[in-house]
């Protein structure tokens, strides 16, 4: 099968378009033949790079969460049979105590290839209506987005959530979550069109944080009550301060990124006075992911798509990724042979 893989860390030049072995469904795993993979910032692009903070095994195929067709069982697999249409988990095996979770692409040969071969039980069903793209970037961020406001967070119905990134990845996975849960939101993001994206997905207001004054604005729009909630996934020195300041009393910080950088200044003053508590937090369930992919076949939830490439043009999408210029999320699909890609 043809495959992209990194023999060595790297600029985005350092992944090859190679044939290598075609994957054997082990007992209990699936075969998958991948119609959609999502690449991302940390989880792709930072490890291409070397820079990831946990340890690296080259060679090593990317992609950490395939999307496709079923095409062969290995033994004992149940409750799945060939032809379904599934998205896969990050997880390759069962988290251990002393390195965390063991991730696809990361740890273990990944979905930048034709197959995928994925434990049975880490699959879930994509509804009919859903195609890949949209079910792949949807389960890849809606079911953390749910879980950390949700779970961690404990978002009520009607309390006001700041969610920063808006037009990002997980940050547009939290501007749907919030609604979904019956909060209103304020989407903050950085430029006018990111702002018009959260805004289309339902926010109830939108606020250019390079352009305006994030806690004066976000204090105006909840009348001086300030936000119950702020989802922070970006860890921006200048940016966490201000969204900070605009949480009120008993608020809530909800975080799973620093694309920002990540060391940020904190005022424990604000902290205390007015009893914040800040979560760090990630997984889910595959319940979450189930519910993901339901609310998408709803017309409830929607993915933001940069564009979709075929697998000869990953170096593309990483440079894509990293010049931070494109909105929504840059798919590979190595279905597709031709040397150009949809872009929307």
């Amino acid at each position: 099968m043809k495959a992209i893989v990194i023999r060595e860390f790297g600029p985005p030049g350092v992944m090859r378009l190679e044939d290598v072995d075609d994957p054997r469904a082990g007992a209990g795993e699936v075969l998958v033949h991948v119609h959609a993979v999502s690449v991302n910032r940390t989880l792709d692009t930072v490890v291409r790079a070397g820079k990831f903070k946990r340890r690296v095994t080259l060679p090593l195929v990317p992609g950490i969460d395939p999307a496709g067709v079923i095409v062969a069982l290995g033994p004992g697999v149940t409750g799945r049979k060939v032809g379904d249409r599934v998205v896969t988990s990050t997880r390759v095996q069962s988290e251990s105590a002393a390195d965390g979770p063991q991730l696809a692409g990361v740890h273990a040969w990944g979905g930048y290839a034709e197959y995928f071969k994925a434990r049975a039980d880490g699959t879930t069903l994509v509804p009919d209506g859903v195609d890949f793209p949209t079910a792949m970037v949807v389960a890849r961020h809606a079911p953390t987005a749910f879980h950390l406001l949700r779970d961690r967070a404990q978002v009520a119905p009607g309390e006001w959530v700041l969610v920063m990134g808006a037009a990002g990845g997980l940050g547009s996975a939290g501007v749907q979550a919030a609604k979904f849960l019956g909060a209103r939101v304020i989407a903050a993001a950085g430029a006018d069109n990111r702002v018009a994206a959260a805004l289309e997905l339902g926010a109830d207001a939108g606020v250019n944080y390079r352009a305006q004054d994030l806690a004066v604005e976000a204090m105006r729009i909840t009348e001086g009550k300030g936000v119950n909630v702020v989802f922070e996934n970006i860890g921006d020195p200048e940016l966490f301060p201000k969204a900070f300041a605009a949480i009120a009393r008993n608020g809530r910080l909800v975080t799973a990124g620093g694309h920002g950088g990540g060391i940020v200044p904190l005022d424990v003053n604000w902290l205390y006075l007015k009893q914040i508590t800040v979560i760090g937090a990630i997984g889910h369930t595959p319940a979450d992911i189930a519910l993901s992919l339901q609310a998408a076949a709803q017309g409830r939830f929607k993915a933001i798509i940069a564009c979709i490439l075929p697998l000869s043009q990953a170096p593309l999408a990483h440079e894509l990724v990293e010049s931070r210029t494109t909105l929504g999320k840059v798919v590979l699909d190595p279905t597709r042979h031709a040397a150009g890609g949809d872009f929307p």
